[in-house]
């Protein structure tokens, strides 16, 4: 039987990599297992092509599954928010906003959001008297939030005679919106998708962690100092 074949891009990474070819011992070490499929064709058990797992330390493989499991939760948050109503975002941000110790207490915490309020949808007080605020916008967008917006945030800040701003959203920024907030001379922080959904899961807002895992490892000063 004659046919046509052609080399994938895994297989000439694994030409770089190996050229004067592998044995057995790496062989299984790159594709797995091979076991008979009944038509006369190798079927691979645990494929690994570019043998990234198999030169993985088990503490490199244990970060790469903290990883997975932070993006998938990331991703639930997100879908999570776009659900709940537009109030209930606005209290997330301002509960994690004080988790990471903005604000004396829950009573610094102050939700506007209403018609009139010049895009401003929290305010929190920094100290007791209430002279140093942050004042907090916050939006479920889907597309990248621009120029525009962050324009309009500064001028709802400027009425209020305000400094300090947080402008939190659950997509991203343009590039002219990052650098419109790089020139201005008040300081405002622009918050992402990613970097709000980051900060849930560090402070615990919104998720639970359910799980505390101990690893071993030996203990060179034992052995070196003696028992006892």
């Amino acid at each position: 039987m004659t046919g046509i074949w052609r080399i994938t891009d895994r297989g000439r990474d694994l030409l770089v990599r190996y050229p004067d070819g592998f044995g057995e011992t790496t062989l299984f070490q790159i594709f797995g297992k091979f076991s008979d499929s009944g038509d006369g064709t190798g079927v691979a058990e645990g494929v690994d092509l570019d043998g990234s797992s198999a030169q993985q330390t088990p503490d490199e493989q244990i970060e790469d599954a903290i990883e997975e499991i932070h993006r998938t939760v990331a991703d639930e948050l997100l879908d999570k928010i776009a659900k709940a109503p537009p109030a209930f975002f606005e209290g997330l941000v301002l509960d994690l906003l004080h988790a990471m110790g903005y604000g004396a207490s829950e009573d610094d915490l102050e939700r506007v959001g209403q018609p009139g309020d010049g895009g401003i949808d929290g305010i929190i007080s920094l100290d007791r008297l209430g002279f140093e605020k942050v004042y907090v916008q916050a939006k479920r967008w889907k597309g990248s939030v621009g120029r525009p917006e962050i324009q309009a945030f500064y001028g709802a800040l400027a009425g209020r005679r305000a400094r300090k701003g947080v402008f939190i959203t659950t997509s991203s920024f343009t590039r002219d919106a990052r650098e419109f907030t790089g020139q201005l001379s008040e300081s405002i922080v622009l918050l992402d998708g990613a970097r709000l959904t980051s900060l849930m899961i560090e402070y615990g807002i919104g998720v639970s962690h359910y799980r505390v895992i101990r690893l071993p490892k030996t203990d060179d000063d034992y052995f070196e100092d003696g028992p006892g």
